[in-house]
C-alpha cells in the first residue's frame, strides 16, 4: 500500500505541495529501477520540485517503499490518479498516495475549556467520494464516528466542492490531542492535521483514607487521619489544595507512582462533636482556573453513638468499628481485579458485602465500550474487538466477585445498545455477541438484595432487545446457545420456532428479528401477583410494519387456571397487560395476541404517548363530536336559506360548514384507525392519508375564515365579492391539502422513507424537521399563527372603536365583547392545538408535559361540541330560525288537531 500527502514547503516562496508515497516491492535490490521510473512519472506534474526515497522491511519478508515528492503548485486529483494508475501498471505495485496542504482545515486556536464545546471544519476544492476524522491522543489513532460526544456531518463553504464538520460537545482529557481529517478519491486521500489542546481536569480522582474509621467512642483529643488522592498523570498543572470543615487550605505533597499522581494530606479529627460536617475535600484548578472537586465522609464514632463492632466476614476480609447507618468502603479486591467492597451498619449489625471488585480485563473493554458510545474509535473492527472480550470474559467460572463481571458485562451491552441509534454495527459481532449474553444467564446473580437484581436484568432485557433491532442483517438465518436463540425471516410469510414457541407473520417487507431468552424471567420483577411466570421471554422486532403475528407459547404449568398474554414495559420496569389478551389456549398451548390503542395526542407527539385515561377521553370526546357535528350540519340545512342572505352571512357559513365536514370525517377516519394492529397495511396507509388530508383542510378552511374576517374589518368599504371569496377558499380550503398530502407521500415513497407508522397508523417524526410528520406539523402551525394573528386584530379592533369612551360601562361592554370573541373564536380557528405544538417542546417526562397531552386531548377530542355551541346555540339568527322551525311545526300540529276535532265534533252531532 503507498501513501501520499502534500505540505507546503518552508524552504521556498512559492507554494509547494510535498507527497508522500509507500509502495510495496517484491525484494529491496529493485527498489532503483522503481525510483527512477516512479520519479520520471512524477516530473509530468507541472511544478515537480524533487523526490526522496526510503525503505523498510514488512513482517511478511516484503519491502516498503517510501517515497516523498515536493510540487509547487495546485493540480487536480484526476492528474495524480492518472500517474498513479501508469505507475502502478508499470511497476507491478500498489501506490496509495497522502496529500498535505490542498485540504482547508479550522480549529481552535487557542486551549479550550475542559468539559466545553468544539467545533472543526475541513474543505477540499473537489467533490469525493468520502471524508474522515481520526485522533492521534495518548491512548492511540482512532478513528472518529458520531457518537454522545463527537458529531459528524456534511457542510457547505462557498468555493469548495468538500465540506466535513465535527462537533465535540463534552471535550475532556481522551479528546486532546492531533486531529487528521480526510478526503478520499480513488487512491488518493488528502489530509490535513491539526491539534486540539483541552485544558484537562482529573476524570478520576480517587480518595483513600487511613484508618477507615476514627473512634472517638472514649474519652479523648483530636485524632490524625491521612487521606490521599490520586489521578492520572497529566501534562496540565494543577493548583491543588485540601478543605476539611472550614474553609481554610491546606497544602500537601505529591509522589509519582508508575502513571499516577498521589497526593497525601494529613488531617487532623477533632474528637468534639459540632454541626459541621466531617468532610474533606480536595480540589484541583487547570491553567483557565477550572476546578474538579472530590469529597470524603469521614465515618467518626462519637461518644454515646451506636456503632457495628469491629469484624472478620468469611472471606477472612477484617471490617472496621463502624457507626450505624454509615458504609465502610474497602478497595482490597484480589490480584487480577479492580474496584471495590463494601458493607454497611445497619442497626449496630452489618449487611452482607457487596463486592464490585471486576475482572480487570473485563473492566478495559467496559472503559473501550464507553469510548466507542462517545464516538472515538467507532468501528466495526473495534465493536467486534469489544464483543470478543465480552465473550472471553463471560466464561470465567463462577465465583463471590461474578455479580459484579455480570453488573459490568450489562453495562457493556447497555453502552453498545445505545451506541447502536449512532453507529451502524454489522453481523460478523453476532456470535460473540449472542454467547456473551447467553453466558451471562449461567450465573447465579446472587448476592445483591432484589432491587438491584430487578433493575440489572431489565437492563439486560432492554440491551438485548435493542442490539437485535438495530444490528444489521444480511446473510445470517439466526444463532442458537444455551440460554439465547436468534433467528430472522426475511420473506414475506413468516414461519419459526424459538425454544419451542411457535412464530408466524405475515408482512410486506423488512426482516423480522425474533430472540427468545431462558433463565431471565426469574430475575425480572413479577408484580402480577400471584401468578408463576413462563421460564422463556420472547421478543419480535421489524425494520418495517407489522401486519399481524401469532405467538403459540407452550403451556408449562397445566394446572393453571387463568393464563395471561403480557409484555414488558420498559418504561415503568414491569409487566402490563395492557392491550394484550389470550387469543385460544387449551391443555398444551396459549396463542397471543395483542392491540395497540392509540389516543387523540399521538396526532401531535414525537412517539406513542397513549395511557388508559389519554385513550377513554379519546373515544368519549370524539363520539360526542361525530354526534355534534351531524346534529350541526342538520341545524345548517335546515336554517341554511334563512341566515345567509349577504355575502358576509354566505362566506362566513360556507366556511364553518366546511370546518365541520372535514373535522367529522378526519374524526371517523381516526376512530376507524383506532386499533392499528387489526387493519391490513393498505388500509392503515389509507386511514393514514385520510386523516392527514381531512385535517388539513379542515384548518385551511378555519384560514379562510380568518382572512375573510380580518379582510372585512380592515377593508370596509371594499367588501370581497362572493365569485372572488369561493375561487380563492376553493383553492386553499381542497386543493391545497391536496398537493401537500401527494407530495408528501410521493416524496417519502421516492426517497424510500416511511411515510406512515404502522403500529399508530399516523405520520412519522424521525427527528427535527425530518419525517413525515412535518407535512402537517408545518401547514398547521401556519395556519394557527395566522388564526391567532386574525384574533388580536378583532381584539384591537373592538377596543379600538370604544377608545374614545371613558365609561364603565363602555369598559365592560368592550371586555364582553373581547371575551365573548375569544370563546366563539378559539374553537373555530382551531387555536386550542396550540398546547399540541407547546408539548413538543416540552420534556417528555416531565408534569408540565403531561397536563398539556390531557388538556390538549380534552379540548380537541370535544372540539365538534364546541362548533355547535358557537355555532348553532350561541348565534342569535340561527337560535331564532331554528324556533320559529319548531314552533311553524307545532302551530302546524296544533291547527291539525283543530281540525280533525271540529270536523269529529260535526259528525257526532
Amino acid at each position: 500500500m503507498v501513501t501520499y500527502g502534500a505540505t507546503p514547503c518552508a524552504t521556498t516562496t512559492t507554494v509547494v505541495e510535498k507527497f508522500l508515497a509507500q509502495k510495496t516491492c517484491p525484494t529491496s535490490r529493485h527498489s532503483a529501477l522503481p525510483k527512477s521510473k516512479l520519479k520520471l512519472k512524477l516530473e509530468e506534474l507541472n511544478g515537480f520540485e524533487n523526490m526522496s526515497v526510503s525503505h523498510r522491511s514488512t513482517a511478511d519478508g516484503k519491502t516498503v517503499a517510501d517515497f516523498v515528492a515536493d510540487v509547487s503548485v495546485i493540480f487536480k486529483t484526476q492528474t495524480l490518479q492518472d500517474i498513479v494508475n501508469e505507475a502502478q501498471a508499470q511497476l507491478g505495485a500498489v501506490i496509495v498516495v497522502d496529500t498535505v496542504g490542498m485540504v482547508n482545515i479550522e480549529s481552535p486556536r487557542n486551549k479550550i475549556f475542559y468539559n466545553s464545546t468544539a467545533e472543526m471544519k475541513c474543505t477540499f476544492t473537489e467533490k469525493t467520494e468520502s471524508a474522515s476524522w481520526n485522533i492521534f491522543g495518548e491512548q492511540g489513532f482512532y478513528q472518529i464516528k458520531t457518537g454522545t460526544v463527537a458529531k459528524l456531518e456534511t457542510c457547505t463553504a462557498e468555493g469548495y466542492g468538500s465540506c466535513v464538520k465535527m462537533n465535540l460537545l463534552n471535550a475532556t482529557g481522551i479528546w486532546s490531542g492531533r486531529y487528521k481529517c480526510e478526503f478520499k478519491k480513488g487512491s488518493v486521500r488528502h489530509t490535513a492535521k491539526t491539534e486540539l489542546i483541552v485544558a484537562l481536569l482529573p476524570d478520576l480522582i480517587t480518595l483513600k483514607i487511613k484508618p477507615l474509621t476514627v473512634d472517638c467512642s472514649g474519652v479523648g483529643d483530636n485524632t490524625t487521619v491521612t487521606v490521599t488522592a490520586t489521578i492520572l498523570n497529566s501534562k496540565e498543572h494543577f493548583d491543588f489544595w485540601w478543605t476539611y470543615r472550614k474553609d481554610d487550605k491546606y497544602n500537601s505533597s505529591k509522589t509519582s507512582v508508575g502513571e499516577n499522581v498521589v497526593y497525601e494530606f494529613n488531617a487532623s479529627i477533632s474528637c468534639m462533636k459540632t454541626t459541621e460536617s466531617d468532610i474533606i475535600n480536595v480540589t484541583f484548578k487547570n491553567s483557565v482556573a477550572q476546578t474538579q472537586t472530590k469529597k470524603m465522609d469521614i465515618l467518626v464514632i462519637y461518644a454515646g453513638a451506636k456503632f457495628c463492632i469491629a469484624a472478620v466476614d468469611e472471606y477472612g476480609q477484617s471490617w472496621p468499628k463502624t457507626p450505624e447507618g454509615n458504609t465502610v468502603i474497602i478497595d482490597n479486591c484480589t490480584a487480577g481485579r479492580v474496584g471495590y467492597k463494601s458493607r454497611t451498619c445497619t442497626n449496630t449489625k452489618w449487611d452482607d458485602v457487596f463486592s464490585y471488585c471486576v475482572d480487570a480485563k473485563l473492566n478495559e473493554v467496559l472503559n473501550a465500550a464507553g469510548k466507542f458510545e462517545q464516538g472515538q474509535g467507532a468501528t466495526q473492527a473495534v465493536a467486534e474487538d469489544i464483543f470478543e472480550g465480552l465473550k472471553n470474559s463471560s466464561l470465567s467460572d463462577d465465583s463471590s466477585d461474578s455479580t459484579a463481571d455480570v453488573t459490568a458485562s450489562i453495562n457493556v451491552l447497555n453502552v453498545m445498545a445505545r451506541a447502536t441509534k449512532f453507529i451502524v454495527l454489522e453481523e460478523s459481532i453476532l456470535p460473540d455477541f449472542v454467547n456473551a449474553a447467553s453466558n451471562m444467564l449461567n450465573k447465579t446473580w446472587g448476592g445483591v438484595n432484589k432491587s438491584i437484581l430487578h433493575t440489572i436484568s431489565s437492563t439486560y432485557l432492554h440491551s438485548v432487545e435493542d442490539l437485535v433491532k438495530n444490528i444489521k442483517v444480511n446473510n445470517s438465518n439466526g444463532l442458537n446457545s444455551s440460554n439465547l436463540e436468534l433467528k430472522f425471516c426475511p420473506d414475506p410469510d413468516c414461519n419459526m420456532t424459538v425454544f419451542g414457541i411457535a412464530v408466524s407473520m405475515n408482512k410486506t417487507n423488512g426482516t423480522m428479528k425474533t430472540v427468545a431468552v431462558k433463565n431471565l424471567m426469574g430475575k425480572l420483577k413479577n408484580n402480577i401477583h400471584d401468578s408463576v411466570p413462563d421460564s422463556i421471554l420472547l421478543s419480535v422486532t421489524l425494520s418495517s410494519n407489522i401486519s399481524k403475528i401469532s405467538l403459540v407459547f407452550p403451556q408449562e404449568n397445566p394446572s393453571s387456571n387463568r393464563r395471561m398474554c403480557v409484555f414488558w414495559d420498559t418504561k415503568n420496569c414491569e409487566w402490563s397487560e395492557k392491550g394484550c389478551n389470550v387469543k385460544t389456549t387449551n391443555g398444551n398451548h396459549t396463542v397471543c395476541e395483542c392491540e395497540h390503542l392509540t389516543s387523540f395526542a399521538t396526532l401531535m407527539s414525537k412517539s406513542d404517548v397513549s395511557t388508559e385515561a389519554l385513550d377513554m377521553i379519546t373515544y368519549v370526546g370524539l363520539g360526542v363530536s361525530v354526534c355534534s357535528l351531524l346534529i350541526f350540519l342538520i341545524i345548517e340545512y335546515l336554517v341554511w336559506s334563512a341566515v345567509v342572505k349577504s355575502n358576509l352571512s354566505h362566506f362566513r357559513h360556507t366556511a364553518i360548514v366546511n370546518i365541520a365536514v372535514f373535522l367529522l370525517l378526519a374524526n371517523c377516519s381516526f376512530l376507524a384507525s383506532i386499533s392499528p394492529k387489526s387493519l391490513s397495511d393498505n388500509w392503515c396507509l389509507v386511514l393514514t392519508i385520510c386523516k392527514h388530508l381531512f385535517y388539513l383542510a379542515m384548518f385551511n378552511w378555519m384560514m379562510c375564515m380568518s382572512v375573510m374576517l380580518v379582510h372585512q374589518l380592515i377593508f370596509v368599504f371594499s367588501p370581497l365579492r362572493k365569485k372572488v371569496f369561493m375561487f380563492f377558499s376553493s383553492i386553499v380550503g381542497y386543493v391545497f391539502p391536496i398537493l401537500i398530502v401527494g407530495s408528501s407521500y410521493v416524496y417519502c415513497k421516492y426517497t424510500e422513507k416511511a411515510y406512515y407508522e404502522r403500529k399508530s397508523c399516523w405520520l412519522v417524526f424521525e427527528g427535527t424537521l425530518e419525517g413525515s410528520l412535518h407535512a402537517f406539523l408545518l401547514p398547521v402551525g401556519t395556519v394557527i399563527l395566522t388564526n391567532l394573528f386574525s384574533m388580536v386584530v378583532v381584539i384591537l379592533t373592538l377596543v379600538k372603536s370604544n377608545a374614545p369612551e371613558t365609561s364603565k360601562t363602555d369598559d365592560k361592554e368592550t371586555a364582553k365583547s373581547i371575551l365573548k370573541v375569544v370563546v366563539f373564536l378559539t374553537p373555530v380557528f382551531g387555536l386550542t392545538w396550540i398546547i399540541g405544538f407547546a408539548q413538543l417542546m416540552m420534556d417528555e417526562n416531565s408534569l408540565p408535559h403531561t397536563i398539556a397531552i390531557y388538556s390538549f386531548t380534552i379540548l380537541n377530542s370535544f372540539q365538534g361540541l364546541f362548533i355547535l355551541i358557537t355555532g348553532c346555540v350561541a348565534e342569535q339568527k340561527v337560535r331564532e330560525e331554528l324556533i320559529k322551525l319548531i314552533m311553524a311545526k307545532s302551530k302546524g300540529k296544533s291547527e291539525s288537531m283543530k281540525n280533525l276535532t271540529s270536523t269529529t265534533y260535526s259528525r257526532d252531532k
